[in-house]
């Protein structure tokens, strides 16, 4: 199986279940092979005077507070399971991030078949043994964290008994400029903690998803819209419908430029080989019963005949028939 590529739908469809299920729609037709949303409750998450994040107050001008802007892009729960029913219909894996222990229980009620992680929680231990004690997978993202952390935060997990966890490089900002994703941190983390790894890309382009799919990402998370001016903290950083197909295009790609690593001619080199390849050919014309010399041979095109490195064997033996000067040696003619 290839690169799994994680449509990170999260609260762009603005509290509208009808645009959820268009974002959905996107996803599967891009060629995603999961969608992602968000489940929470604002409350759950968002004390009353927590101010919006930095690249919140850049991409969503309003004056409100970060409950405030959270509250509006929230969905019921139940409208979770309608969103799940869709994507089962539609045949793309339904993935959504809890905020809190009480949409956590929700969605391993849904079935959900990771759980997904967002980093703000990594050093939350508490619900991380939460998420551990449910047996299920774990996708856990990393962002704004250290090594040490990440390894506090695994090592919590573990201590449930739960060791199917998986780590996602990630950089906690909207958009994340190239200079700032250090994606060799992706390979530290699977050197450190010997897990499959990821990369949740907040980036603009194709060059980190491209980039990663190299070092052996095994999934990559990227954030959709419908439209990129649509009112909301995450539109501006996320790909609309035909710049995400173009990314899942690139990674696809590049899995194939990367093959499977067997050093071997493909069908259409060994046609190629007989024409740019050199052969064993005759340097003069020659008599039949001639006894072959090294001087009686030379190396040319095409490749069809007896290869250079096979001329030790030749020598010595005695023609079947005549040769003119250029034509190829073949066995049968010794």
């Amino acid at each position: 199986m290839g690169v799994f590529i994680i449509a990170e739908a999260g609260v762009n469809h603005n509290g509208d279940i009808n645009l959820a299920k268009k974002l959905v729609d996107m996803a599967k037709e891009c060629g995603a092979d999961a969608v992602k949303f968000q489940t929470f409750k604002a409350e759950e998450s968002t004390g009353l005077f927590a101010e919006k994040a930095k690249y919140q107050k850049e991409n969503d001008k309003t004056e409100e507070s970060q409950l405030e802007m959270i509250k509006k892009l929230e969905l019921p729960f139940e409208n979770f399971k309608e969103i799940k029913e869709y994507c089962d219909e539609k045949k793309i894996i339904f993935l959504s991030t809890p905020d809190g222990k009480e949409s956590l229980n929700y969605l391993v009620k849904l079935n959900v078949e990771f759980i997904k992680v967002g980093s703000s929680e990594i050093t939350n231990i508490g619900f991380l043994k939460a998420i551990g004690d449910t047996g299920k997978p774990i996708i856990l993202s990393t962002g704004m964290s250290t090594l040490g952390e990440v390894e506090k935060a695994i090592s919590t997990i573990y201590s449930t008994g739960n060791k199917n966890v998986r780590l996602m490089h990630c950089t906690s900002d909207y958009p994340t400029k190239v200079e700032d994703v250090n994606l060799k941190s992706m390979i530290t983390l699977k050197n450190a903690f010997k897990v499959p790894v990821g990369l949740s890309d907040h980036t603009l382009g194709f060059e980190s998803a491209i980039a990663a799919t190299t070092l052996g990402a095994e999934f990559i998370e990227k954030h959709i819209t419908l439209d990129k001016k649509m009112k909301g903290p995450d539109h501006k950083a996320s790909m609309e419908f035909s710049e995400f197909k173009n990314y899942i295009t690139h990674i696809r790609n590049t899995e194939k430029l990367l093959g499977d690593g067997i050093k071997k001619p493909t069908e259409k080199e060994k046609i190629i080989m007989k024409d740019a390849r050199r052969s064993i050919l005759a340097s003069r014309n020659l008599k039949k019963g001639t006894i072959i010399k090294e001087d009686m041979f030379t190396f040319k095109r095409p490749g069809y005949g007896i290869k250079p490195e096979l001329s030790y064997i030749l020598v010595g033996r005695k023609l079947k028939r005549d040769l003119l000067k250029d034509e190829v040696i073949m066995w049968e003619d010794v």
